[in-house]
């Protein structure tokens, strides 16, 4: 679409047909913010509103989708119920929006995929599905693309080509480019598919205490436990996504490969996450992958680009895919905008690739050392607030119109934040106990302080953080502002409930 508005002669080509299953179906503040972003500046209507709950309800009601009022943690241990505690040193609860108008959401990708397909065809790009590409050949001013299509020969010309096929997808595979590791990440795998009938956490925990800062079945929702985790996803239509991503030692014992009988055998470890599934059924067969994690060793050419859903990808594990897809979409975008046939495309592309790959390992550090950690709830609380600091102070600075002051995903580029994230994940692997534990976190809160803008680390919160207008205002200087700025801002994205 944004090749269209700006000129250009667009093909868009399918392998399979629309509506069709995919992964990848949680949004973020960040994610949302960035859509938003592109939608305005390249004027696409028709996307716009899908940058938040209420816009979206309003203009595509039909649309499937869910609310996502935050990020949801429970900790379990194998045999046991989870249980209810006054501390709630066993779960973590993080608003993303004060309200549901402007929350975020979880796409489901069958229909919001083809809607994407509709708004492209409407912009004017000429859509082909059932396409199998065989071949690509990159020579001169273009790369010359080889396949079948019912039976018949496709050739296809393209000055540049853009890659969106996913982990070791078309141009991966068509120009043999090598795959790199990801250093320290554990081997993972998951085992996934949507469901009906899903039961709300909230009708079986039996919790006693004053209400959360949100609901929280509305979130995407993580059950945490030593080597894994299950994600659970609602729509709106009554299809719940969820699946369970695990490290190689426990997807054997599992027999992840099995399907329906390694998530029954998963279940009756987890006796709470079993009563949530206990009446449920699957609404497709079960998608086994047996390795998650990929790193593309290249990532960009002369006339053609991975975007970073192609050039890699981590873990589900706190939705971090959205926003790396579309902070590469707007970096592609504005080359093509700024750079096209000129001298500098190449070097551009270039910085691309290496800004694509440097985002790619920062995510992968962080969500190592949360896998490292699942044995230990408090550490695995405490690293997550290196995602939850970064995330709200970029999305802050993207608000007041400065993202300078976060120009990278997880601030990896800052000097400041980086150098102590890598030092804290690299000290964490060796943190044993309830006081190691304790000197740990107090030390990474003191180096988010600068960038802590949410209230994160809190103890009156005892791990359920709202978002709080006040957080932000008491750290209007962190991202160079005052209160009075900080107060418009709130007016002008409808914080308040009722606001526009």
């Amino acid at each position: 679409m944004i090749a269209r508005r700006q000129g250009r002669s667009v093909i868009l080509l399918e392998k399979g047909r629309h509506p069709r299953f995919a992964i990848g179906e949680s949004s973020t503040p960040l994610s949302n913010l960035l859509l938003e972003g592109l939608a305005l500046r390249y004027n696409l209507p028709g996307i716009l509103p899908l940058a938040k709950w209420g816009a979206w309800q309003r203009a595509y009601p039909n649309v499937d989708c869910g609310i996502k009022r935050g990020f949801t943690f429970y900790h379990h241990q194998f045999g046991r119920r989870a249980a209810a505690s006054s501390d709630r040193e066993d779960q973590l609860l993080v608003a993303a929006s004060p309200h549901d108008a402007i929350a975020d959401t979880h796409w489901n990708r069958a229909v919001v995929d083809q809607h994407f397909v509709r708004e492209a065809q409407n912009a004017g790009a000429e859509y082909l599905d059932e396409v199998d590409l065989q071949s690509a050949v990159e020579s001169g001013d273009e790369v010359r693309l080889h396949g079948k299509r019912h039976g018949n020969d496709i050739d296809i010309s393209a000055h540049f080509v853009v890659d969106a096929t996913g982990p070791r997808g078309f141009l991966h595979r068509a120009f043999a480019l090598p795959e790199l590791p990801l250093p320290d990440f554990p081997q993972t795998q998951a085992l996934y598919t949507h469901f009906r009938g899903v039961r709300r956490l909230e009708d079986i925990l039996d919790e006693n205490y004053a209400g959360p800062p949100y609901p929280i079945d509305d979130a995407a929702v993580h059950h945490v436990f030593d080597g894994g985790w299950i994600w659970v996803l609602r729509f709106r239509s009554g299809i719940t996504s969820a699946g369970v991503a695990a490290v190689d030692s426990l997807a054997a014992r599992l027999q992840l490969s099995d399907g329906f009988p390694a998530w029954a055998r998963l279940l009756k470890c987890l006796p709470t996450v079993r009563d949530q599934f206990a009446i449920a059924t699957e609404d497709r067969p079960f998608t086994y992958a047996p390795r998650l994690s990929f790193r593309s060793g290249v990532v960009a050419g002369r006339r053609w680009a991975l975007l970073p859903s192609a050039a890699g990808f981590v873990d589900p594990l706190l939705s971090t895919g959205f926003p790396l897809v579309l902070l590469g979409v707007t970096r592609l975008a504005g080359i093509m905008e700024e750079h096209w046939e000129s001298d500098r495309f190449g070097s551009e592309l270039t910085g691309y690739a290496k800004r694509t790959g440097d985002e790619l390992l920062a995510t992968a550090r962080l969500i190592a050392g949360l896998y490292a950690s699942m044995d230990n709830f408090p550490l695995f609380v405490s690293l997550s607030m290196l995602y939850f600091a970064a995330a709200s102070f970029s999305e802050t600075a993207r608000r007041l119109d400065r993202p300078h002051l976060a120009s990278s995903f997880l601030l990896h580029d800052h000097p400041s934040f980086e150098a102590h994230s890598t030092e804290l994940l690299k000290r964490a692997r060796s943190v044993r106990g309830s006081a190691e534990t304790e000197r740990f976190n107090d030390d990474l809160l003191r180096a988010i302080e600068p960038f802590n803008i949410a209230g994160l680390g809190r103890k009156d919160r005892r791990n359920w953080y709202p978002v709080d207008a006040e957080d932000l205002l008491r750290g209007a200087s962190k991202v160079g502002a005052d209160r009075e700025e900080i107060t418009r801002l709130l007016d002008r994205f409808g914080f308040r409930a009722g606001a526009s």
